[in-house]
């Protein structure tokens, strides 16, 4: 395909003509046809005389990202790689292993296979250690480069070596690759007798129904408050986040509406059915990784006073893309409109600095921010995100941080629970042929695990083991955390990783917060 070919590809010249000439589409003779004339000549001049050859698909792309790069940082070009796994995340389904994999160092460690997966049923296991794929070492490649390489067409087979703490040798496994499910509300629990707690990865075709569903089993339970979980979710599709706050709030009730340079993507979304959860108690967690379509949801609550905002500033984006193919392996996302809040308000951080925009530098101070008021007259502020009724901040301590990238945690939690450790040799799991009949100075688990200052001696032990220095006061200070790092990963390898999420978030700060603060939340409604 040549340049022009790409430029010209049916699917979006309407399109590119009305971006790139600020109109209507141009007749023949005029601007575009002039542009595409001069196309035809750079293309020319760059194959003829560069110093080495150059495939047109790569200049097309090339061009294109240029445009787009001119305009915002929202619109791009997404290559045939990155469209592939946007395609996935959204439809909530891929064709691989069903294998999490995490890289610790230069390691690609198996963190979790999906039970009823390919892996799974070949025997991966957590902690096996992906140290080839199809006989290419992986120790110099990244864990998203992994994930390429792993997935690929529903029926094909993949090649990996795998290296098992207990084995001599690593042993290769070939494995076919099938239909995976993506699942972007994974965790859904009861944190108490009454409250309920959903956390929303990011937003795919499938999140309101994904919703629906574990609200329904969460209200089965006995759940009467809620606390909605969007902190790092970067966002999705428009519909689906509409779709979510719609679970909240009472029919006619606007919920966004967008906005564009060309009018016919004008419009106001208001709220459609009317749901079981319009008067539960909600709470909406928020960081500074919350963008887009969770802005949208966390800005309808509180624009109807429907229940708390609670955590961080959040990202500050309120520019709608809309995806138009480019070829048959390749799009574009390009900013069509911006979204405004029910109060009215654009949440859309300056972006006219790119390095402050990415870094999260450029708060504009608040009383530069235009302010808006909610349903019953609540000062609300624009321009720079989502500012939360109560702020809340906890980051991890960089102690915590890199232990964790070290996979410290992990691979301490699979030695404790196989007996591996000091301590761990005196416990008896659940499900273990002793547990019935403990012996002398065993420790039994019964349906929990707490990580007590034994743990945590026997984690510094392990570490020392390990060849991990860590400062005794950084290890103090860090304390609290790594209680719930180890927490998680015991509790993973017992009762699943559910579990492990629950375990996790019983002691997190933020939800503390939420838990004190509901008794509020349940005023806004009454």
């Amino acid at each position: 395909m040549t340049l022009r070919d790409f430029m010209k590809n049916k699917a979006f010249f309407p399109l590119l003509a009305a971006v790139l000439f600020l109109g209507p589409a141009a007749p023949a003779g005029d601007p575009w046809s002039d542009g595409l004339a001069k196309i035809d000549a750079l293309e020319g001049l760059i194959r003829a005389q560069y110093v080495r050859p150059v495939e047109a698909d790569d200049l097309a792309r090339a061009a294109v990202k240029g445009m787009l790069d001119t305009l915002d940082p929202h619109s791009y070009l997404l290559d045939p790689e990155a469209l592939s796994r946007m395609s996935e995340e959204q439809r909530g389904a891929y064709f691989g292993l069903g294998i999490q994999i995490q890289k610790q160092l230069d390691r690609l460690v198996v963190i979790s296979p999906v039970e009823g997966g390919p892996a799974w049923r070949l025997g991966v296991q957590a902690g096996d250690v992906i140290s080839q794929i199809e006989g290419e070492s992986t120790v110099n490649i990244s864990a998203n480069e992994a994930v390429s390489k792993l997935r690929g067409p529903k029926g094909s087979m993949v090649t990996i070596t795998l290296a098992r703490d207990g084995l001599e040798k690593p042993f290769d496994l070939t494995i076919t690759r099938e239909e995976i499910p993506l699942y972007s509300v994974p965790y859904a629990f009861l944190l108490d007798a009454e409250t309920g707690y959903v956390f929303i990865r990011y937003f795919a075709e499938t999140t309101t129904e994904e919703l629906e569903n574990k609200l329904e089993a969460l209200a089965g339970q006995g759940m009467k408050k809620l606390i909605l979980d969007l902190r790092g979710n970067a966002g999705g599709p428009l519909l689906q986040a509409i779709g979510v706050a719609d679970q909240f709030l009472p029919r006619g009730a606007a919920i966004v509406s967008v906005r564009g340079r060309n009018s016919i993507f004008d419009r106001r979304f208001p709220a459609v059915r009317d749901n079981a959860y319009e008067k539960t108690p909600l709470i909406v967690l928020i960081s500074q990784g919350s963008a887009s379509a969770s802005e949208i949801v966390a800005g309808a609550v509180m624009d109807h006073d429907r229940g708390l905002v609670i955590g961080e500033d959040s990202w500050g984006k309120s520019l709608v893309q809309q995806m138009f193919p480019l070829s048959s392996d390749t799009a574009m996302a390009l900013t069509i409109a911006r979204y405004y809040t029910p109060s009215g308000r654009s949440l859309q951080r300056d972006y006219s600095h790119l390095d402050d925009y990415f870094l999260d530098a450029n708060k504009i101070p608040e009383s530069d921010r235009e302010v808006n008021y909610t349903a019953k007259g609540r000062k609300v502020l624009g321009q720079g995100g989502i500012t939360p009724d109560l702020k809340v901040e906890f980051n991890l301590l960089l102690t915590t941080a890199e232990l964790r990238v070290r996979g410290a945690f992990f691979a301490y939690a699979r030695k404790f629970a196989s007996h591996q450790t000091a301590l761990g040799r005196k416990f008896v799991f659940p499900n273990e042929p002793a547990a019935d009949k403990p012996g002398p100075g065993t420790i039994r688990i019964g349906n929990s695990f707490i990580a007590d200052a034994a743990v945590l001696e026997d984690f510094r032990a392990y570490l020392a083991s390990a060849g991990i220095k860590v400062e005794a006061k950084q290890f103090d200070e860090a304390a609290f955390e790594i209680r719930r790092e180890i927490e998680r990963e015991v509790v993973s390898l017992l009762w699943g990783v559910e579990e492990g999420w629950r375990a996790f978030e019983k002691n997190d700060p933020v939800i503390r917060k939420a838990l004190e603060a509901m008794a509020e939340a349940a005023r806004m409604i009454q």
